[in-house]
């Protein structure tokens, strides 16, 4: 039963680096990776801090957050997460600054710059700009940008790209199957290109899967053509959780049951419109799982697709203290548990086991290249 309760330039060849890397296939799947997808949940497992205390490194990572705060639920917080355990695990000193608007960016990259850090993460792509000029700047401290990366590549910058479409296109699948309306919806924040539009692709990709698989017709509201970035319904910032309720709004209104804000904290307005209205409906987290994050949504909350940051953060870490050379790329996949959904909690009775069957298929699948979300985005 239902629960009811009262653009830069180098963007444009950055895109093409980054869905070739994302939606060109995959190599075939281990018998343990395929093994390791449980029917209760596609999600990435993640590993607990060592319990002993790491020896001392002399090594210093910092990060700049974007806007909407180090404490966000989502994006930054997961970023945040990965230094916090290169902390503990790696014995490296790990700081913060938290960028409140655009002109704090480059700002605070130059702070920490100055204070000797050895490595920089920057989180976002509309920091791309900013922590080019300070990676070309000062050539000898090592940066890591999370969403973004550049071509041509700058030899002290890892670009840290996410295939979130492979996670969505699971959880699509499952709101498709979930909808009673048989009407979805999505929109996003700001339309930066695929740390955004990835998550609201993917998704329309797992609905028109379902529907071919189950000869149905569920449709999206919100949705995009692939051969136009500026189409999709966005609200234009990441801040404001009364814009996402009102885009929310006009969702419900228009009879669709199943809701994926991508955005981090406007999301929250999502789930404030459902439980406004008494709406017989769902929404869907992102980046981490919303149930550990924001439990009070919970009774809202079908699933959340899974973007590992803090774990990309912590590899490249990692990388940086063992002195490896920085990847240009380093995608996050269903394969290397980059990417992933979160279990369905209070909805786990709802989801039949005829469709957790067909995600962990889907699944393997996409790990080995047999299914490609892009071949399915468009409505």
């Amino acid at each position: 039963m239902r629960k009811h309760f009262n653009m830069p330039v180098a963007f444009l060849a950055v895109l093409v680096l980054i869905l070739a890397a994302c939606n060109g296939g995959g190599a075939s799947p281990s018998a343990s990776a395929a093994e390791s997808m449980g029917a209760e949940s596609m999600a990435p497992e993640s590993e607990e801090p060592a319990e002993s205390e790491a020896a001392e490194a002399d090594y210093k990572a910092c990060m700049v957050s974007d806007v909407g705060g180090i404490d966000d639920n989502s994006f930054n917080e997961n970023a945040w997460a990965g230094m916090e355990q290169a902390e503990a695990e790696l014995g490296v000193e790990v700081t913060f600054l938290e960028s409140r608007s655009a002109e704090d960016y480059a700002r605070n990259i130059d702070q920490h710059v100055a204070d000797g850090c050895d490595m920089i993460v920057t989180v976002g792509f509309l920091l791309g700009d900013a922590t080019a000029a300070a990676a070309e700047a000062n050539p000898d401290t090592r940066f890591a940008i999370v969403d973004f990366a550049y071509d041509p590549a700058i030899p002290n910058v890892e670009g840290l790209v996410y295939s979130t479409a492979e996670g969505a296109m699971l959880a699509g699948y499952a709101a498709a199957s979930w909808s009673q309306t048989g009407i979805m919806g999505t929109f996003g924040g700001i339309n930066i290109g695929p740390g955004v539009t990835d998550f609201m692709d993917g998704f329309i990709a797992g609905m028109n899967y379902y529907n071919e698989q189950n000869d149905a017709d569920v449709r999206m509201l919100g949705g995009r053509d692939p051969n136009n970035p500026d189409s999709g319904t966005f609200t234009g910032n990441f801040e404001s959780t009364d814009d996402a309720k009102n885009v929310t709004l006009g969702m419900l209104q228009e009879g669709a049951d199943v809701i994926l804000p991508v955005g981090g904290p406007i999301g929250g307005g999502t789930f404030a419109a459902i439980d406004e209205q008494g709406a017989d409906a769902v929404g869907l987290g992102v980046d981490v799982d919303w149930t550990e994050s924001a439990p009070d949504f919970t009774p809202w909350l079908l699933t959340s697709v899974i973007k590992r940051i803090d774990n990309s953060v912590f590899q490249a870490i990692e990388r940086g203290l063992a002195g490896d050379a920085p990847q240009p790329v380093f995608v996050s996949t269903l394969e290397n548990e980059g990417v992933g959904i979160a279990p369905f909690h209070d909805y786990e009775d709802e989801i039949s086991d005829e469709v957790k069957a067909a995600l962990e298929e889907m699944s393997a699948a996409i790990i080995a290249g047999d299914l490609v979300p892009s071949d399915y985005y468009g409505e």
